[in-house]
């Protein structure tokens, strides 16, 4: 993990946290990189229909993962 990379804190239930460890479990992927993937094609669906949302250049990750 990059030192670099922002933390966010997220609540959810201990269900839903349950049900988020099945599947990551099941594409082998750890909570977090389920939920990076989740989000990730939820942004580009969202780019698809809406167009690319513009990101300041400063804060593109050069080093990101894909």
């Amino acid at each position: 993990m990059k030192k670099d990379y922002p933390r966010y804190t997220l609540r959810v239930s201990k269900e839903m946290l349950f049900k988020l460890a099945f599947v990551a479990d099941f594409y082998g992927r750890s909570k977090n990189r389920e939920i990076e993937y989740m989000i990730k094609k939820h942004i580009e669906e969202f780019e698809k229909k809406y167009g690319e949302i513009p990101v300041p250049e400063k804060l593109q990750d050069k080093d990101a993962v894909e």
